[in-house]
Protein backbone atom coordinates (compact mmCIF):
# COMPACT_ATOMS: atom_id res chain seq x y z
CA UNK A 1 0.00 0.00 0.00
CA UNK A 2 0.75 3.64 -0.50
CA UNK A 3 0.28 5.18 3.50
CA UNK A 4 0.03 8.87 3.97
CA UNK A 5 0.45 9.10 7.51
CA UNK A 6 0.48 12.17 10.10
CA UNK A 7 2.64 12.25 13.15
CA UNK A 8 5.29 9.99 11.56
CA UNK A 9 8.32 11.85 13.29
CA UNK A 10 6.60 11.73 16.62
CA UNK A 11 6.30 8.66 19.28
CA UNK A 12 3.28 6.49 18.04
CA UNK A 13 3.52 7.76 14.24
CA UNK A 14 6.82 6.56 13.93
CA UNK A 15 7.09 3.22 15.55
CA UNK A 16 3.90 2.43 13.67
CA UNK A 17 5.65 4.04 10.04
CA UNK A 18 8.70 1.85 10.84
CA UNK A 19 6.61 -1.37 10.79
CA UNK A 20 4.75 -0.58 8.08
CA UNK A 21 8.32 0.25 6.17
CA UNK A 22 8.89 -2.97 7.51
CA UNK A 23 6.15 -5.03 5.89
CA UNK A 24 6.79 -3.39 2.55
CA UNK A 25 4.31 -0.52 2.42
CA UNK A 26 5.35 3.09 1.27
CA UNK A 27 4.69 5.61 3.61
CA UNK A 28 4.48 9.71 2.84
CA UNK A 29 4.63 11.56 6.52
CA UNK A 30 3.89 14.97 7.20
CA UNK A 31 6.44 17.22 8.47
CA UNK A 32 6.48 21.29 9.02
CA UNK A 33 10.16 21.32 9.62
CA UNK A 34 12.76 20.69 6.88
CA UNK A 35 15.58 18.79 9.10
CA UNK A 36 12.84 16.70 10.67
CA UNK A 37 12.02 15.84 6.80
CA UNK A 38 15.67 14.86 6.17
CA UNK A 39 15.82 12.89 9.29
CA UNK A 40 12.47 11.29 7.94
CA UNK A 41 14.09 10.77 4.82
CA UNK A 42 16.12 8.98 6.13
CA UNK A 43 14.38 6.20 7.50
CA UNK A 44 12.70 5.83 4.47
CA UNK A 45 9.52 7.60 5.14
CA UNK A 46 9.09 10.38 2.12
CA UNK A 47 8.46 13.94 3.78
CA UNK A 48 5.19 15.67 2.50
CA UNK A 49 6.12 19.56 3.94
CA UNK A 50 2.94 20.71 5.51
CA UNK A 51 0.98 21.02 9.02
CA UNK A 52 -2.27 19.88 9.81
CA UNK A 53 -4.11 23.30 8.98
CA UNK A 54 -3.02 22.88 5.44
CA UNK A 55 -6.78 20.93 4.02
CA UNK A 56 -5.61 21.23 0.88
CA UNK A 57 -2.38 19.38 1.28
CA UNK A 58 -5.14 16.79 3.52
CA UNK A 59 -7.44 16.08 0.68
CA UNK A 60 -5.00 15.58 -1.96
CA UNK A 61 -2.84 13.18 -0.09
CA UNK A 62 -6.00 11.41 0.84
CA UNK A 63 -7.11 11.03 -2.64
CA UNK A 64 -3.65 9.95 -3.57
CA UNK A 65 -2.88 7.51 -1.18
CA UNK A 66 -4.16 3.94 -0.59
CA UNK A 67 -4.77 4.43 3.34
CA UNK A 68 -4.25 7.25 5.97
CA UNK A 69 -3.65 7.24 9.57
CA UNK A 70 -3.33 10.33 11.49
CA UNK A 71 -0.97 9.96 15.03
CA UNK A 72 -0.53 13.53 15.06
CA UNK A 73 -3.07 15.27 16.90
CA UNK A 74 -6.81 13.22 18.50
CA UNK A 75 -8.04 16.96 18.75
CA UNK A 76 -7.47 18.28 15.44
CA UNK A 77 -11.63 18.50 13.82
CA UNK A 78 -10.10 20.35 11.12
CA UNK A 79 -7.32 17.53 9.97
CA UNK A 80 -10.10 15.09 10.56
CA UNK A 81 -12.76 16.69 8.61
CA UNK A 82 -10.26 17.32 5.02
CA UNK A 83 -8.95 13.71 5.36
CA UNK A 84 -13.02 11.86 5.26
CA UNK A 85 -13.70 14.82 2.45
CA UNK A 86 -10.58 13.32 0.73
CA UNK A 87 -11.64 9.95 0.95
CA UNK A 88 -15.01 10.07 0.93
CA UNK A 89 -16.99 7.39 -1.58
CA UNK A 90 -12.90 5.52 -1.85
CA UNK A 91 -13.69 2.59 0.68
CA UNK A 92 -10.32 3.40 1.84
CA UNK A 93 -8.67 3.10 5.47
CA UNK A 94 -8.72 6.00 7.61
CA UNK A 95 -7.18 4.96 11.15
CA UNK A 96 -7.75 8.04 13.80
CA UNK A 97 -5.94 7.74 16.98
CA UNK A 98 -7.89 8.79 19.82
CA UNK A 99 -6.92 8.38 23.39
CA UNK A 100 -8.26 6.31 26.63
CA UNK A 101 -8.45 9.72 28.72
CA UNK A 102 -12.01 9.63 26.82
CA UNK A 103 -12.89 7.75 29.76
CA UNK A 104 -10.94 9.53 32.74
CA UNK A 105 -12.91 10.78 35.37
CA UNK A 106 -11.94 13.84 38.29
CA UNK A 107 -9.85 11.64 40.66
CA UNK A 108 -6.98 13.38 41.09
CA UNK A 109 -4.99 10.55 42.39
CA UNK A 110 -6.92 10.38 45.34
CA UNK A 111 -8.84 7.62 43.80
CA UNK A 112 -8.83 4.02 42.33
CA UNK A 113 -12.04 3.45 40.33
CA UNK A 114 -13.46 0.14 39.96
CA UNK A 115 -15.18 1.13 36.39
CA UNK A 116 -13.73 -0.27 33.50
CA UNK A 117 -14.76 -0.14 29.81
CA UNK A 118 -14.69 -2.11 26.74
CA UNK A 119 -15.15 -0.58 23.34
CA UNK A 120 -19.06 -1.24 23.50
CA UNK A 121 -19.71 0.41 27.35
CA UNK A 122 -21.63 3.28 26.90
CA UNK A 123 -19.31 6.64 27.42
CA UNK A 124 -20.08 9.79 29.12
CA UNK A 125 -17.16 11.96 28.83
CA UNK A 126 -15.84 14.60 31.80
CA UNK A 127 -16.40 18.40 29.99
CA UNK A 128 -12.56 18.32 28.82
CA UNK A 129 -12.78 15.32 26.90
CA UNK A 130 -16.71 15.76 25.00
CA UNK A 131 -14.53 17.48 21.78
CA UNK A 132 -12.71 13.81 21.47
CA UNK A 133 -15.29 11.79 21.90
CA UNK A 134 -17.44 13.80 19.55
CA UNK A 135 -14.21 13.44 17.03
CA UNK A 136 -14.30 9.94 17.09
CA UNK A 137 -17.97 9.74 16.64
CA UNK A 138 -17.99 11.73 13.19
CA UNK A 139 -14.72 9.28 12.02
CA UNK A 140 -16.88 6.14 12.47
CA UNK A 141 -20.36 7.76 11.35
CA UNK A 142 -18.10 8.46 7.93
CA UNK A 143 -18.57 4.89 7.33
CA UNK A 144 -21.84 5.81 5.55
CA UNK A 145 -19.65 8.22 3.57
CA UNK A 146 -17.76 5.16 1.93
CA UNK A 147 -14.75 5.83 4.08
CA UNK A 148 -13.45 2.69 6.21
CA UNK A 149 -12.77 4.61 8.73
CA UNK A 150 -11.23 3.42 11.98
CA UNK A 151 -10.63 4.60 15.37
CA UNK A 152 -8.12 3.31 17.15
CA UNK A 153 -7.66 4.05 21.14
CA UNK A 154 -4.64 3.52 23.44
CA UNK A 155 -4.09 3.31 26.79
CA UNK A 156 -0.81 4.59 28.53
CA UNK A 157 1.98 3.73 26.07
CA UNK A 158 5.16 2.60 27.02
CA UNK A 159 8.39 1.04 25.61
CA UNK A 160 11.03 2.93 23.33
CA UNK A 161 9.69 4.13 20.41
CA UNK A 162 11.45 2.91 16.61
CA UNK A 163 11.71 5.87 15.24
CA UNK A 164 12.48 10.07 15.46
CA UNK A 165 11.45 9.80 18.76
CA UNK A 166 12.32 7.37 21.70
CA UNK A 167 10.24 8.27 24.64
CA UNK A 168 6.56 8.57 25.27
CA UNK A 169 4.35 11.31 27.39
CA UNK A 170 3.48 9.95 30.72
CA UNK A 171 6.30 7.17 32.20
CA UNK A 172 9.33 9.57 30.89
CA UNK A 173 8.14 12.46 31.27
CA UNK A 174 7.74 11.61 35.26
CA UNK A 175 11.14 10.19 35.14
CA UNK A 176 12.81 13.36 33.65
CA UNK A 177 11.00 15.34 36.48
CA UNK A 178 12.91 13.22 39.23
CA UNK A 179 15.94 13.14 38.04
CA UNK A 180 16.16 17.09 37.88
CA UNK A 181 14.82 17.33 41.32
CA UNK A 182 15.49 13.87 42.54
CA UNK A 183 11.99 13.70 44.02
CA UNK A 184 9.64 11.01 41.90
CA UNK A 185 6.06 12.12 42.44
CA UNK A 186 1.96 11.08 41.47
CA UNK A 187 -0.51 13.67 41.57
CA UNK A 188 -2.49 13.11 44.73
CA UNK A 189 -2.24 9.98 46.61
CA UNK A 190 -1.33 7.77 43.08
CA UNK A 191 -4.29 5.52 43.67
CA UNK A 192 -5.33 6.32 40.05
CA UNK A 193 -5.36 3.47 37.93
CA UNK A 194 -4.27 3.20 33.77
CA UNK A 195 -4.62 0.89 32.19
CA UNK A 196 -1.31 0.42 29.82
CA UNK A 197 0.36 -0.81 26.34
CA UNK A 198 3.50 -1.37 24.70
CA UNK A 199 4.04 0.62 21.70
CA UNK A 200 5.48 -2.16 19.51
CA UNK A 201 2.27 -3.80 20.23
CA UNK A 202 0.10 -0.61 19.39
CA UNK A 203 1.93 -0.64 15.70
CA UNK A 204 0.84 -3.99 15.57
CA UNK A 205 -3.09 -3.07 15.71
CA UNK A 206 -2.58 -0.70 13.06
CA UNK A 207 -1.23 -3.15 11.15
CA UNK A 208 -3.69 -5.49 11.45
CA UNK A 209 -6.50 -2.72 11.23
CA UNK A 210 -5.32 -2.19 7.97
CA UNK A 211 -6.40 -5.55 6.40
CA UNK A 212 -8.66 -6.33 9.00
CA UNK A 213 -10.96 -3.66 10.26
CA UNK A 214 -14.53 -2.99 9.21
CA UNK A 215 -16.00 0.53 8.41
CA UNK A 216 -16.57 2.32 11.62
CA UNK A 217 -14.35 0.33 14.17
CA UNK A 218 -13.34 1.48 17.94
CA UNK A 219 -10.30 -0.35 18.93
CA UNK A 220 -8.79 0.04 22.44
CA UNK A 221 -5.16 -0.71 22.68
CA UNK A 222 -4.10 -2.21 26.30
CA UNK A 223 -2.82 -5.16 27.69
CA UNK A 224 -2.30 -4.84 31.70
CA UNK A 225 -2.85 -1.98 33.99
CA UNK A 226 -1.07 -0.29 36.83
CA UNK A 227 -1.63 2.42 39.77
CA UNK A 228 0.30 5.53 39.11
CA UNK A 229 1.63 5.16 42.91
CA UNK A 230 2.95 1.80 41.68
CA UNK A 231 4.52 3.56 38.37
CA UNK A 232 6.45 6.70 40.29
CA UNK A 233 7.52 3.81 42.97
CA UNK A 234 9.10 1.30 39.95
CA UNK A 235 10.70 4.48 38.48
CA UNK A 236 12.19 5.32 41.96
CA UNK A 237 13.51 1.71 41.94
CA UNK A 238 15.22 2.36 38.65
CA UNK A 239 16.64 4.90 39.61
CA UNK A 240 17.39 4.62 43.41
CA UNK A 241 15.34 6.95 44.71
CA UNK A 242 13.58 7.59 47.46
CA UNK A 243 9.83 6.24 47.77
CA UNK A 244 7.47 8.85 45.71
CA UNK A 245 5.87 11.53 47.30
CA UNK A 246 2.31 13.30 46.69
CA UNK A 247 2.12 15.87 44.95
CA UNK A 248 -1.41 17.82 45.83
CA UNK A 249 -3.36 18.72 42.73
CA UNK A 250 -3.31 21.91 42.91
CA UNK A 251 0.27 22.20 42.59
CA UNK A 252 1.20 19.65 39.54
CA UNK A 253 -1.74 21.93 37.71
CA UNK A 254 0.77 24.70 38.23
CA UNK A 255 3.68 23.16 36.45
CA UNK A 256 1.94 20.41 34.09
CA UNK A 257 -1.35 22.73 33.33
CA UNK A 258 -4.70 21.55 34.48
CA UNK A 259 -6.12 19.57 32.34
CA UNK A 260 -2.45 16.98 31.93
CA UNK A 261 -3.06 17.17 35.66
CA UNK A 262 -6.01 16.54 35.64
CA UNK A 263 -6.14 13.83 32.86
CA UNK A 264 -2.93 12.61 31.86
CA UNK A 265 -2.00 11.78 35.11
CA UNK A 266 -4.49 12.11 37.96
CA UNK A 267 -7.53 10.59 36.74
CA UNK A 268 -8.56 6.54 36.06
CA UNK A 269 -8.46 5.23 32.65
CA UNK A 270 -9.24 1.63 33.24
CA UNK A 271 -10.54 -0.21 29.47
CA UNK A 272 -10.20 -3.61 28.18
CA UNK A 273 -9.50 -3.97 24.23
CA UNK A 274 -12.22 -6.64 24.17
CA UNK A 275 -12.65 -6.56 20.17
CA UNK A 276 -8.92 -5.57 19.48
CA UNK A 277 -8.52 -9.08 20.21
CA UNK A 278 -11.58 -10.47 19.15
CA UNK A 279 -11.80 -8.77 15.23
CA UNK A 280 -8.03 -8.09 14.97
CA UNK A 281 -6.60 -11.03 16.34
CA UNK A 282 -4.28 -8.98 18.09
CA UNK A 283 -1.94 -11.13 20.30
CA UNK A 284 0.32 -8.21 22.30
CA UNK A 285 3.59 -9.42 23.55
CA UNK A 286 4.28 -7.33 26.58
CA UNK A 287 2.39 -7.00 29.82
CA UNK A 288 3.61 -5.51 32.54
CA UNK A 289 4.92 -1.52 32.12
CA UNK A 290 6.22 -1.76 35.53
CA UNK A 291 8.60 -4.64 34.40
CA UNK A 292 10.06 -2.48 31.44
CA UNK A 293 10.31 0.26 33.65
CA UNK A 294 12.27 -1.50 36.52
CA UNK A 295 14.86 -3.31 33.13
CA UNK A 296 14.52 -1.05 30.58
CA UNK A 297 13.75 2.72 31.28
CA UNK A 298 16.30 4.47 30.02
CA UNK A 299 18.95 6.03 33.12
Amino acid sequence: MNIFMTGATGYIGGTIARRLLDDGHKVRGLVRDAGKGVRLASLGVEPVTGGLDDAAILVAEARRADAVINTANSDHRGAVEAFLDGLAGSDKPFIHTSGSSIVADDAHGDVASDKIYDEDTPMDPVPGKQARVAIDRTIRDASRRGVRSIVVCPTMIYGNGLGLARDSAQIPGLARRAKATGVVRHVGKGLNIWSNVHVEDVADIYRLALVKAPAGAFYFAENGEASYRDICAAIARRLKLAEPQVWPFEDAAKELGENSAAYTFGSNSRVRARRTRSELGWQPRHSSAIAWIEMELPL
